[in-house]
Parts: structure tokens; C-alpha cells; sequence
């Protein structure tokens, strides 16, 4: 197995029994039977209304052994050659991730898509929105797939279209009045709408059209950066945290953070908390990293002194001031990286991601914060079932799982993206 961005230990490493879903211990193909987002997923969650079931997977499939099932997509992988290439996010399962051509964060992933225009099929081994992002930045004869159509991201569903353009008309409204220019006498806009890669092609679009731009945990400081180069505001969305850390690491003050709530006439907030606004927060948030705590990281100093703390920004605000270090999760991996034997470090991020650092630096203790193990439940739904179905479905002439963001959309959500794509990372 070969991969770019960083090289997976074949080691499984045991998960503790205790997870958030008993559901966890069973068989992969019972998932899209499960209500919701599947096994893992927070009470924290926000439902889809109504909520959408893709089809099963194939009865064929959820008999076959591991063994099986493997031997399939490697065999695939070797008839299909370049014409494939397989993109997987570091939350992915090992037992998928193996398999990639390119394993990393989802700003290094787009960014990867683009390197193999040979290839007539990406399978994105992710989520949802990757795989919308994928399709929006290939060539047109490429084919985008997502191995399990319902691998989506209740943080994603918690910025609707509707809801962004309501909230965007009363903002417009409430800074109608306001003629703005920079030192050069320029105009700049009032409010700069910025969207976290976790969110629809529909919401990119909604920046792209807006003078805009998507960011991603990696190049958020240098997006947000950006944005006030070019307006007075920013109003981002969806994931509260990663706003507020973000902007609490440039300087902003918190009472210059206002939460916004589409639901309330004004968005629930006074004619002086607008004015005073320099980044308007949507009330979204990721049901994984939600739930690690200021007492657990207590509690690891306790037990190990002199531990090493990193989370990712999507943690709440608390939880990143305790820690020694916050970032992406190739920010993560770095972190780990430059470690040295004999350290110990918590991290607050996805369980896959941690087991597998832990099984690739064996001379470190490495662990999760959360005793309780919840990986992303929706990258969870991707196994080796659903790969193995889809690729069969390429060598046979079969697209399966195609992902097609409409033109329009794509043409709006290509500008947003391409900006991002610009706005590299602080420590690339």
C-alpha cells in the first residue's frame, strides 16, 4: 500500500469496549437500518427533516467474509489501475483507509483530487460534503463516488440554504446604511460570508456568489484574514467553535463574537451587539469533538504529569484554552510527529485518527481524551462492503454512488473553493 500524505500502520489497534453505541459491536451492514446517523452518533445530533435512507447494501455483499470482501477490492484496484483513485479522510476506519492512494485532512484532500487528472473515477472515502467538494473541483468527464450515500454530517445539515439566506437578508439589512472603504478608499463590504468545508455544495455556492470564501481547519486564520481584507464582518457558519478559536487566536474580543439564530427577528440580537459585531457565529457545532472536556484534560495531567494536550478547534472554546496546542488534524499528526520517545500525549479528534497515530509510534503512549469512544459515525458507514461494491461496479461498467453537484452550483461553488484552495495554511 502506498499513500501521499501519510503512511498507515497495518496494526489494528483495540478500541476499549466502552463506546456511545452498543450498536458499534455489529455488523457494519445493519447501518442503514439505524434511524439517524447511525451507530456513534450524539443525542447532540440534528435530523435531517425528513429523513433520507439510502438503499442497502446488496445482500451479496453483507454475506461475504472480510477476507472476501478484501481480495475484491484489492483485485479492483489492480484492473482499474490509474483510472482510480481512492482519497480517504484520517477519521476513516483502518480497514478502508488502507486502500487509499491518499490519506489526509479534507483541505489536503481537495488539493489532492487535482493531482491525478488521469484518473476517470475518484471514490472518496469520507463524507458527504468531501465528496460534493470532489465532483465541484474534477475535470467534467471525471466520476465522483461515495462508497455509502448515507455518510453525511449532522454538523453539515445544521446550515441550511434557507436559513443562511434568511439570516443573510437581515444582516443586509440591518448594515444597509453603512458605506465602508479601506485605507485606499476602496469600498468593502459589510458582511464577508464564510463558509468550514463541512457544508453543502449549496452554502459554497452561497459564498462563491457573495464575494465569499470555504475554509478549512488548516487555513482558517489565513481565510479569516482574507475576509477582513475585504469587509468589515464575517459571518461564518456552520461550526460555532472553530469561528470563535479562530478568531480568539487573532485578537477578537468575545463580546465582538455574536451567535446569530435565523429563527428570531434580528437574529435574536440588539441593534448594539450588530454594530459591534466582527464575527457573526452560527449555532453549529460537531457532535465529536463536542464532547471533550476541560475535566478531561485534567483528569490526563492527573494521571500522567507532564502529558502533552492537543484538540482540534472544533472543540469548544474552554477545552482549546486548556490544551497546549490546537489544530487540524494534519496539524495533529505533525504535532505527534515531532514528538519524542517516551512522551505521552491525549488527543481530543476522532478515535480512528488516535489508534492509528498510537500504532504508528508504538515508543509513545498515545491516547484518546474521551474515555468514551465515539468515532465520527458517519465516516463510520463506510466499510469494506460498500467499497468493494462500488468498485466491482467500475471494472463491470457500473457507476455506482455517483455524487453530481449541479452546474450552476458547481460554477459558484468553484469560486469559494478556489479561494480556499489559495489561502494556504500558516504553516504550509
Amino acid at each position: 500500500m502506498s499513500t501521499s500524505t501519510v503512511s498507515v500502520n497495518d496494526a489494528v489497534v483495540a478500541a476499549p469496549a466502552q463506546t456511545c453505541d452498543a450498536d458499534l459491536a455489529e455488523h457494519p451492514s445493519i447501518f442503514d437500518l439505524v434511524p439517524g446517523y447511525g451507530p456513534g452518533a450524539s443525542e447532540g445530533d440534528v435530523m435531517p427533516d425528513p429523513v433520507v435512507r439510502p438503499g442497502q447494501l446488496p445482500a451479496a455483499y453483507q454475506r461475504m467474509s472480510d477476507d472476501e470482501l478484501h481480495a475484491r477490492i484489492r483485485a479492483a484496484k489492480e484492473t482499474l489501475g490509474s483510472r482510480l483513485v481512492i482519497l480517504g479522510h484520517f477519521y476513516q476506519r483502518d480497514e478502508v483507509v488502507q486502500y487509499a492512494d491518499f490519506v489526509g485532512d479534507s483541505f489536503q484532500l481537495a488539493n489532492a483530487a487535482l493531482t491525478r487528472p488521469e484518473a476517470e473515477t475518484i471514490v472518496f472515502c469520507g463524507v458527504h460534503f468531501m465528496a460534493e467538494t470532489a465532483d465541484i473541483l474534477a475535470r467534467p468527464e471525471q466520476r465522483v463516488i461515495l462508497p455509502n450515500l448515507a455518510a453525511g454530517c449532522s454538523m453539515a445539515d445544521m446550515a441550511d440554504e434557507d436559513s443562511v439566506e434568511t439570516a443573510w437578508e437581515q444582516l443586509m439589512a440591518a448594515y444597509a446604511d453603512e458605506h465602508l472603504t479601506d485605507a485606499d478608499g476602496r469600498e468593502i463590504a459589510s458582511v464577508v460570508p464564510v463558509t468550514y468545508m463541512n457544508s453543502s455544495a449549496a452554502l459554497k455556492a452561497f459564498c462563491g456568489r457573495h464575494g465569499g470564501i470555504v475554509c478549512t481547519s488548516s487555513n482558517a486564520a489565513t481565510v479569516l484574514e482574507w475576509a477582513f481584507e475585504r469587509g468589515q464582518r464575517v459571518l461564518f457558519f456552520p461550526d460555532q467553535h472553530l469561528g470563535r478559536n479562530t478568531a480568539k487566536a487573532m485578537g477578537i474580543p468575545l463580546e465582538q463574537m455574536p451567535m446569530v439564530n435565523a429563527r428570531k427577528p434580528g437574529l435574536g440580537l440588539s441593534s448594539e451587539e450588530l454594530a459591534q459585531a466582527r464575527v457573526l457565529l452560527w449555532p453549529g457545532f460537531c457532535s465529536v469533538h463536542k464532547r471533550f472536556t476541560v475535566a478531561q484534560i485534567d483528569k490526563a495531567r492527573a494521571d500522567h504529569p507532564g502529558c502533552k494536550v492537543i484538540v482540534h478547534p472544533e472543540s469548544p472554546m474552554p477545552v482549546v484554552d486548556a490544551a497546549d496546542a490546537a489544530g487540524s488534524t494534519d496539524a495533529i499528526k505533525k504535532f505527534v510527529a515531532a514528538s519524542s520517545p517516551g512522551d505521552v500525549i491525549a488527543i481530543g479528534t476522532e478515535i480512528n485518527m488516535v489508534n492509528r497515530l498510537a500504532a504508528q509510534y508504538p515508543d509513545r503512549t498515545i491516547f484518546c481524551l474521551d474515555p468514551v469512544i465515539c468515532p465520527c459515525s458517519t465516516m463510520y458507514r463506510i466499510h469494506p462492503g460498500y467499497l468493494a461494491w462500488t468498485l466491482d461496479g467500475l471494472v463491470e461498467g457500473e457507476v455506482r454512488n455517483e455524487i453530481v453537484v449541479d452546474d450552476a452550483t458547481a460554477a459558484d461553488a468553484k469560486v469559494a473553493l478556489e479561494r480556499m484552495l489559495a489561502a494556504l495554511p500558516k504553516d504550509a
